[in-house]
């Protein structure tokens, strides 16, 4: 069956099939037979072909639908027959199912409706058939099948209105970048600097020139959403201290902005009232949160000067006279529990009274201070102060403070059992209350910036080395696990012979380094037969009755052991810990006792989940009143990560913006399949793209998912797929309009947002905290001494005419450099590298022979070693020989550095495609992006090759460039005041 001819003969003899013997469906095994043929063909569906072959396939499928409605109808007849019922249910559902499959794809239905708007007779064919099979539907008592038809029949109703919804859908959604940078720093990164936010945020309102009452409504929008779907407990109480507390902090600072002739607080009224119209969303987050949410926000932006007390009063009355209106959203249930909300904002000031309190000499009123910190561990009050803290920035100093009165129990002077005890409370505490803070908010909030002189504190030394974190494998064999041995002996003599734990005279910070090692001596013993069972019990009781700090550390050397044992060995470990995890609840536990347990259950569930997941065991922690740990396991099982990756982006796309969801998600796969295989997958999604709409959606959500990682991923992306995109032939195609132009746009918005956080020195703590081995190392990949060349640093084949400019004695050495080699920019960055030459050999018009390595600026003489001289004496030979030329090569530097080069290369080519217009949207996206007045930016890495030696001339695409409106064709004259 070779040839166009098999085809429609076979699909002729089907459609004779179906017109001449299956309009009355009778014969049940032809027409299963026929629904089976209909699974390979919807499977194959394509619409790559001429005009005419495509129009066919349209009406084809059009025809398929009505034929599959008739058969619909007709089982659906059917099942009121008692006889045939099980039969006429069995192909019913086969039918309804392959109708659900032909209507589920938007493609299917988009070439339903182009053979509609073709055949518009064949249409009230669908509506006649649609409406039988109403009728037939309404005696049908199977829910399911029913409910499936119902789908069905709607799908179909919505294809005439399709362009018209979706375009209404289009301009409903708003600006999903500034929504998904919002949602992002909300749910991933609560501790962070307001200021890095702050420019963010301003870069995409430039680059998309959003007008000022929609960016900060958009803002708002954000965060109630945020609000609304946050899981209950911590995660819930940081987007209220978000919401209510860095938010107000974050417009403050973009007030200070210039604004031209507006008055910025004109703009958060404007939003104010465009929120006032969005009920829902305002309804539900009041319901959430129990209280009314917007008046609560309004006080606090009258507060911080961003609202005057008229326009304030004004709106809290429009919402007053909704919610008369809304639904009751106080409930009798949840009346006396006090919102969210209002204890945020009461746990503020709280904070700095503490703070204060915990600068107080410890030795003078320690009782007092377990006192205080008695109190914060009842019901949520620790989430509470924590969240409010993370919110405002002082996160950071509470722990520290807590580190200290941790160091501070070291000390012991003559204490009585009183004193022991209260010094034992302090120790336990404090450890408990930074555990949960590096599990909830991140290690590197507890890591002091430079450690001093001294010695670095007990707790930072454990959680650096004994911790279990995501994305941390510890070693129990490690030497932190190994402490002195006699300290070891007395620990377990301790644990095995007392009846319960001592107090007085004991350092807890060495009980606590030593616990692992005496609990594999304790395995050890038991795994031999030379303790029983009771023993373990009785040794976990007083591991865990006095301070739960050391059943933390005991637990936390057992996950890193189960690790390294095979399945048959990790019994006895395992049921160590669901005894570690077990409460004691006796008489002779010390204060705070219940309180200490609810933290550690939490610790100890964080600590284990992906050990009990790994080895299929399951350990009931105690109901500990907090949440379970929230947006953890995310990923289907069994499911390719590829797949997840594409689906993932399909329905964030379809919506429009990102959730808190898919954020997670999209984190956990860029760990997982590492920064090339994220971004480079996300590329290829968008070049799929065909509408010009929805690859500008796609480019503005592609945007905010790269915040995850900013820097690495605009380093992968200018560094080494846009490079293959443009150096491969095969791929140009690729790039056509739309989805070229987007992956340009994308592009830039990428390298002016790492530019600019990368040069204010700014990373953001979720990008300081990854523990990702895969990142490229850029200094390895082209190196700083130039007595080697990099392995990335190779050409492809030349056209034999273009070599001649090679030899061209009238260019001078400044060809080849850019404004930021004449300029102070450090080439020993990663990015600097990536754009710019750096120094590399020249590559006028992009036909040099070969590329020098990179020289650090203090070993450059007049002239580079690797640049050739052009005009300069003697020409001085390439230090690499060129590779053999055919006459349809072009030569392109492929590397990973040096994208401007490239550029010049491609403008200077002699051959034009749709990778040159890549070129020129890249530069039109460069110069629109530039600010009022702006010198350099990334235009500063642009070679002198891109501007002709001829006074007066330019490039093509600088042509284009120079033409833009008058600001922006200024920023562009003001650097190439630099060359001239």
């Amino acid at each position: 069956m070779i040839g166009p001819s098999p085809n429609p003969l076979i699909l002729s003899y089907l459609k004779y099939a179906i017109s001449s013997q299956f309009d009355d469906f009778s014969r049940d095994l032809c027409v299963q037979s026929l629904l089976e043929i209909m699974d390979m063909f919807c499977d194959r569906l394509s619409c790559h072909g001429k005009a005419e072959e495509c129009i066919g396939l349209c009406r084809a499928l059009l025809s398929a639908l009505i034929w599959l409605l008739h058969c619909a109808a007709f089982y659906a007849e059917k099942v009121k027959e008692t006889l045939e019922q099980a039969a006429a249910e069995s192909q019913l559902k086969m039918c309804l199912e392959r109708l659900e499959k032909m209507l589920g794809s938007t493609k299917n239905r988009a070439l339903i409706h182009i053979a509609k708007l073709e055949e518009t007779s064949s249409w009230s064919t669908v509506e006649q058939s649609l409406v039988k099979l109403g009728e037939s539907l309404s005696s049908l008592s199977n829910s399911t099948l029913r409910s499936q038809a119902d789908d069905c029949i709607s799908l179909i109703k919505s294809i005439p209105t399709m362009l018209s919804v979706h375009s209404e859908q289009l301009n409903k959604t708003g600006f999903p970048t500034v929504h998904a940078v919002v949602l992002l720093e909300g749910t991933m990164n609560l501790t962070g600097e307001t200021q890095p936010l702050v420019e963010q945020l301003m870069m995409v309102k430039r680059m998309q020139r959003i007008p000022s009452p929609l960016f900060v409504l958009e803002i708002w929008k954000a965060c109630f959403v945020g609000l609304i779907e946050s899981p209950e407990g911590t995660e819930e109480l940081k987007w209220t201290a978000f919401t209510f507390l860095k938010i107000p902090q974050v417009l403050v600072k973009l007030k200070k902005y210039p604004q031209g002739d507006k008055d910025f607080t004109e703009d958060v009224n404007c939003a104010f009232e465009f929120l006032l119209k969005l009920t829902p969303l305002l309804d539900t987050a009041d319901q959430r949160c129990n209280c009314n949410c917007m008046s609560l926000l309004l006080q606090e932006c009258s507060k911080q000067g961003l609202l005057s007390e008229a326009n304030m009063t004004n709106l809290i009355d429009k919402r007053m006279a909704d919610r008369e209106h809304a639904p009751h959203l106080k409930s009798a249930e949840n009346a006396n529990i006090q919102p969210n909300p209002r204890l945020i904002l009461r746990a503020e000031p709280t904070v700095t009274n503490i703070l204060k309190t915990m600068d107080a000499d410890h030795s003078k009123s320690p009782e007092g201070l377990l006192g205080v910190l008695g109190h914060m561990l009842s019901g949520k009050s620790l989430d509470l102060l924590l969240a409010a803290a993370a919110a405002t920035g002082k996160l950071k100093s509470f722990a520290r403070k807590f580190i200290k009165l941790n160091e501070f129990t070291k000390h012991i002077s003559g204490e009585g059992s009183k004193g022991a005890s209260v010094r034992a409370l302090l120790f336990d505490i404090s450890f408990l209350m930074l555990c949960h803070v590096a599990q909830t908010y991140g290690s590197e909030v507890i890591l002091s910036e430079s450690s001093p002189a001294g010695e670095v504190p007990f707790f930072e030394t454990w959680m650096l080395t004994c911790m279990p974190e995501e994305g941390k494998i510890l070693n129990p064999d490690h030497p932190c696990f190994c402490p002195d041995s006699t300290k070891v002996e007395s620990l377990v003599a301790l644990l095995n012979n007392s009846s319960e734990m001592k107090l007085v005279q004991m350092k807890w910070h060495e009980a606590c380094l030593s616990i692992s090692a005496a609990i594999l001596e304790i395995l050890n013993a038991w795994e031999n037969g030379v303790l029983t069972f009771e023993s373990i019990q009785k040794i976990t009781d007083n591991i865990k009755g006095k301070v739960c700090s050391m059943a933390v550390c005991a637990v936390a050397w057992l996950v890193a052991h189960v690790r390294m044992l095979g399945l048959d060995e990790r019994e006895k470990s395992l049921q160590m810990i669901r005894q570690l995890a077990t409460p004691l609840y006796g008489e002779n536990t010390l204060q705070f006792y219940n309180e200490r347990v609810v933290i550690m259950s939490s610790i100890l569930e964080h600590m284990c989940a992906d050990v009990l997941q790994q080895t299929a065991t399951q350990i009931k922690f105690p109901s500990t009143g907090m949440d379970t740990i929230p947006y953890w396991n995310l990923l289907p099982p069994k499911k390719p990560i590829k797949e997840v990756l594409t689906s993932m982006f399909t329905k964030v796309l379809e919506k429009g913006w990102v959730d808190s969801r898919s954020i997670h998600i999209f984190d956990t796969l860029l760990h997982m399949g590492g920064v090339y295989w994220f971004c480079n997958n996300l590329v290829k999604e968008l070049l799929k793209e065909t509408r010009k709409e929805h690859t500008l959606r796609a480019v503005e959500l592609l945007y905010a998912i790269f915040c995850l990682d900013m820097q690495q991923l605009t380093l992968t992306l200018l560094g080494h797929i846009l490079p293959n995109l443009l150096t491969d032939s095969s791929k140009w195609h690729t790039l056509m309009d739309p989805p070229g132009k987007a992956l340009a746009k994308l592009s830039v918005w990428c390298a002016l947002s790492s530019y600019s956080s990368h040069n204010k020195g700014q990373a953001s703590s979720r990008q300081k905290k990854r523990h990702r081995e895969d990142i490229e190392d850029y200094i390895s990949l082209f190196p700083l001494d130039d007595t080697q060349p990099s392995k990335l640093m190779r050409l492809l084949s030349s056209n034999e005419e273009d070599s001649n400019i090679l030899s061209s004695p009238n260019r001078s050495m400044s060809t080849s450099l850019s404004a930021s080699q004449l300029h102070t920019v450090s080439m020993r960055d990663p990015l600097n590298r990536v754009l710019g030459n750096g120094g590399a050999g020249s590559c006028p018009r992009g036909l040099a022979a070969g590329w020098g390595p990179a020289v650090p600026r203090h070993r450059r003489g007049p002239i580079p070693r690797g640049t050739l001289r052009r005009g300069l004496g003697p020409p001085q030979p390439c230090p690499w020989p060129p590779r053999a030329r055919t006459a349809s090569d072009i030569r392109f530097p492929v590397s990973t550095a040096n994208l401007f080069l490239l550029i010049s290369s491609i403008l200077g080519a002699k051959t034009a495609g749709t990778h040159t217009q890549f070129v020129q949207w890249f530069m039109e996206e460069c110069v629109d992006c530039l600010e009022q007045g702006s010198r350099g930016s990334i235009l500063q890495f642009m070679p002198f090759t891109m501007v002709s030696p001829t006074p007066g001339v330019l490039l093509p695409a600088c042509r284009v460039l120079a033409c833009r409106p008058t600001g922006q064709a200024g920023a562009f004259r003001a650097w190439g005041g630099r060359w001239g």
